[in-house]
């Protein structure tokens, strides 16, 4: 027997909904439709809705007989190269467990063959009412179970505008040293901060006290922003940082603006114009 333990677990903070007269805690309730009382977990079944309002009763036992090889087992259909699973197609991954000693062997040969082959292992098992796609690998002496979307769940691109701009090339050399500044930093270490500052609030509001409002972010503006300035800073930056040196914080660079303003004030109207030069946009 092989055993699905999830690979995964999440530290999200969890919040309730609450009655913001009171404080009181909203609860949810499972109400039969049909006599009105209030159902406990034990008492409620599943069942499939057809087009005419009727409900089928689907059981656990009915579950486990499906006429399916994939019901009590993991069917393996194919090896690819690792390369050839696009990433988009990952969804939960678990630990794969021989828990029996009939298990032990065939686990064991599946763990080397994915391991000596280089390539990964495409499966087809059934989980939670439903057949799932999945991906087999190696990890640790432990083989993983990633489960795969079918390919026509994943949505194609074509409903996603593409920016229609203009870079050049010094640009783009400058994005490319940036990038290879940045290679070579240690995932493992990344946390997530966004959940370290939720804490730190709740924790303030339970001691009675507030924490500092973050710094104001800078005003939107009609400034043009120099990139390939903004993107020298960056590698510079970046460099600094991983030197142990502080980075600096650079305002948006405003130059550009400062010179359109003078170029703005030097031109004169000429004898054409028949209208005074309009003053400064006022934003909406």
């Amino acid at each position: 027997m092989i055993k699905v333990v999830p690979a995964t677990e999440s530290h999200d903070i969890s919040f309730r909904q609450i009655h913001t007269a009171d404080g009181g805690r909203i609860r949810y309730r499972k109400v039969c439709e049909l006599d009105g009382q209030v159902l406990r977990q034990d008492e409620i079944a599943r069942g499939w809705e057809t087009a005419t309002g009727t409900l089928i009763p689907v059981t656990d036992e009915d579950l486990d007989n499906l006429p399916l090889p994939t019901a009590k087992a993991i069917d393996i259909v194919g090896f690819v190269p690792a390369a050839s699973i696009d990433p988009i197609q990952i969804g939960a991954s678990y630990y794969l467990a021989a828990t029996e000693t009939v298990a032990a062997k065939p686990y064991e040969l599946l763990r080397q063959a994915l391991e000596r082959s280089s390539k990964v292992g495409v499966a087809k098992f059934a989980m939670r009412d439903r057949e799932r796609l999945g991906l087999l690998r190696v990890k640790d002496d432990v083989i993983m179970l990633h489960a795969l979307r079918w390919p026509d769940e994943i949505r194609s691109t074509d409903q996603v505008p593409v920016p229609d701009v203009a870079v050049t090339d010094e640009e783009i050399d400058a994005a490319v040293r940036l990038a290879e500044t940045l290679t070579g930093g240690d995932i493992g270490e990344l946390r997530d901060e966004y959940r370290d500052a939720l804490e730190e609030v709740i924790a303030a509001k339970a001691a009675g006290t507030s924490l500092a409002p973050p710094a104001e972010a800078l005003p939107a503006s009609a400034e043009v922003v120099d990139l390939m300035a903004m993107l020298e800073r960056s590698v510079q930056d970046a460099k600094a940082t991983r030197s142990g040196e502080p980075a600096t914080v650079h305002p948006m660079p405003a130059e550009k603006n400062k010179v359109a303003k003078k170029t703005t004030a030097a031109k004169k109207p000429t004898a054409k114009t028949a209208t005074a030069p309009r003053g400064p946009r006022r934003s909406a």
